[in-house]
């Protein structure tokens, strides 16, 4: 028992060097060793010292308060409270009594600066706060993902109430926006497969929907407290000239907002919220969780404070690996977005700040190649050349911005470098509140692009997984998913043969029953044959020429899950064409002669997949990189 403990120990311990956890299995640890911020104010502490709040974000989610004094120097980190399931905040206020708030994990959190403590948290209604306010009577409210569930705290009297969800859809609701008039009354703007604002009395639990059916609109409806007790919004956010006025739960159509409607200022915000200036006037120039430096400005001299601090950490979550040309393992993390590349052959680690998430990642033509969120876009990253980070339009950048898909493709899924990447196909899930995604194509050679939408593929599918067949053909598996918030609309995913130089489907069925993902597939070359994996847990064989699925096997209760992420690699090719697969739990062998799967090691749990180099799978396990070396 004792051995089995320190091996978990040995697994899961964060640090920067090599554990050895066995003859055959490598942690080479945390691929991007920082935090990200979900939230940041500047306010007064304890004993009336400026100090900073700060959300921390690692793969773990919202794990801390980072709680840095700037007159005495020092920071400390104050665990989160709570069993936070992995979320983190999307929205954060700093009350005008000095306590800072949030609402994740389906918990709302109250953190005292001045006691230097959590001085309150609740259960409530799922899941995590999109948008939060204060009223005129200083009670703090918060809205949240996915049904628009309501709560309110009072600071003062400790009662908390939970009034549920204000309005059911079958989608996923993103309310970005709440706002009290000075009637008491609450409005909340709302998207984003259908926009809407919904008004609500505390006192008297009245729910009233202030939009028509036929105002609502794909994107999001937005709105704001006004100095005159009043609220403004817009129940679509793209259109100027169609402002409602909204006061004691009433609206009227006001047209273009006039000019003397001055918003109420609250220092609350989206998980980008970064509140700079201390009660005293001082400025927070800049805030490094990298580099653990905090820049303090004076705001008569200009004259800078740096501060240098520290807080504890387990990594950012990769997003994806590849085996990169220049026989290294790179890929990106989220959040922070930051590339890395490992050197097996130095146990050397690399790492830069990088353009976006890098959903996919994959190798051609001596290149890696990116595809990314949001925007579904694309990159081409030289390894072979120093890195410069990613300007668009700049052709001296490397990695190199080609083009992006949104709102066609906005989550890739899944790229494919085809015929050694002279052809750039991408593929994934659409904008927010969409459903249906497109396939990109860019044709390296002549830097065209050309964009498929799902209704000319598969009518509301999104293509989750591309493989090259013979004569110029590509097989695809799609899911069900809609784009983030939006409806779904198909019930069974499919797979699809494609003619990649005409772009048309030239054959689509649901080979399979009850399927809602097709996570990854893989060509076997010499057999003619396609191996796949569906909803994590359907290993199937597909005949491309029969178009028809010849065997099938439900692995989950032998192997448990296989992996899955935005850009899934589920079957990892090694020499002497030996297959792989990776399960969350366990590698295993396929045996292509009679389709039989071969556990090979137990291992920490894996995250996403990987590839091989050198004798070895690598593989990802949340913030760690791991490597297996195969037995021979």
């Amino acid at each position: 028992m004792k051995i089995f403990k320190f091996f978990l120990i040995l697994i899961f311990n964060v640090n920067l060097y090599c554990v050895e956890l066995s003859k055959t299995l490598t942690d080479h640890g945390v691929a991007v060793p920082f935090s990200t911020h979900r939230g940041i104010v500047a306010t007064k502490g304890e004993n009336g010292q400026n100090v900073v709040c700060v959300w921390l974000y690692d793969h773990r989610g919202c794990y801390g308060l980072l709680y840095i004094n700037i007159d005495t120097g020092k920071s400390e980190t104050f665990d989160i409270p709570f069993n936070r399931e992995g979320e983190a905040p999307y929205a954060s206020i700093l009350s005008s009594k000095n306590r800072f708030y949030s609402h994740f994990g389906s918990y709302f959190v109250e953190f005292d600066p001045e006691k230097k403590s959590y001085t309150f948290f609740k259960k409530t209604y799922p899941k995590m706060a999109m948008s939060m306010t204060e009223d005129d009577n200083g009670n703090i409210w918060s809205v949240t993902y996915p049904d628009s569930g309501l709560v309110s705290y009072n600071p003062k009297t400790g009662e908390f109430f939970d009034y549920g969800s204000l309005k059911k859809e079958n989608w996923a609701q993103y309310p970005r926006y709440i706002a009290f008039d000075d009637k008491n009354w609450v409005y909340v703007g709302i998207g984003y497969t259908r926009s809407n604002i919904i008004a609500f009395n505390p006192q008297t639990k009245q729910i009233k929907y202030m939009l028509e059916e036929n105002e609502r609109q794909q994107g999001g409806a937005s709105l704001f407290r006004a100095t005159d007790g009043k609220v403004y919004g817009l129940p679509f956010s793209g259109k100027k000239d169609n402002w409602y006025e909204f006061y004691n739960g009433e609206k009227k159509k006001i047209g273009l907002l006039p000019s003397e409607i001055k918003q109420k200022i609250y220092i609350s915000g989206s998980q980008g919220l970064f509140h700079r200036v201390f009660p005293d006037g001082k400025i927070i120039k800049n805030l490094d969780l990298t580099e653990r430096i905090l820049i303090i400005e004076e705001l008569k001299t200009k004259e800078e404070i740096k501060i240098k601090f520290d807080y504890r950490t387990e990594g950012a979550h990769i997003m994806g690996i590849t085996v990169s040309p220049d026989e290294t393992i790179c890929g990106g993390t989220a959040f922070p977005f930051y590339f890395f590349k490992y050197d097996p052959k130095t146990d050397n680690w690399t790492r830069y700040p990088c353009y976006g998430q890098w959903n996919t990642i994959d190798t051609g033509d001596r290149k890696v190649f990116v595809g990314g969120y949001t925007g579904g876009f694309l990159l081409e990253y030289d390894p072979f050349l120093p890195w410069k980070g990613t300007i668009k339009n700049d052709e001296n950048s490397n990695p190199k911005y080609i083009t992006e898909s949104s709102p066609d493709i906005n989550r890739p899924h899944d790229l494919l470098p085809y015929d050694n990447g002279k052809i750039l196909i991408l593929a994934g899930t659409p904008d927010y509140g969409y459903t249906g995604g497109g396939l990109l194509f860019w044709n390296r050679e002549t830097k065209t692009k050309t964009l498929i939408k799902h209704t000319d593929i598969l009518p509301f599918h999104s293509t989750m997984s591309i493989i090259p067949l013979k004569n110029n053909r590509i097989l695809c598996g799609t899911t069900t998913l809609p784009g983030t918030g939006g409806e779904k609309k198909v019930n069974l995913a499919e797979l699809y043969i494609m003619d990649v130089n005409t772009k048309k489907v030239i054959w689509h069925s649901p080979v399979l029953e009850g399927v809602e993902n097709y996570n990854d597939l893989f060509y076997d070359e010499e057999k003619k044959l396609v191996y796949g994996f569906a909803d994590q847990k359907i290993f199937f064989v597909f005949d491309p020429e029969e178009k028809k699925i010849i065997f099938k096997y439900d692995t989950y209760k032998d192997f448990g899950p296989s992996v899955s992420a935005q850009g899934s690699k589920i079957f990892v090719p090694a020499p002497e064409k030996e297959l792989y697969i990776l399960f969350r739990n366990l590698i295993a062998k396929l045996d292509r002669e009679n389709f039989k799967i071969i556990p090979i090691v137990k291992v920490p749990n894996i995250s996403n997949g990987g590839g091989y180099l050198d004798g070895k799978i690598y593989f990802i396990s949340s913030s760690h990189l791991y490597s297996f070396m195969i037995p021979k």
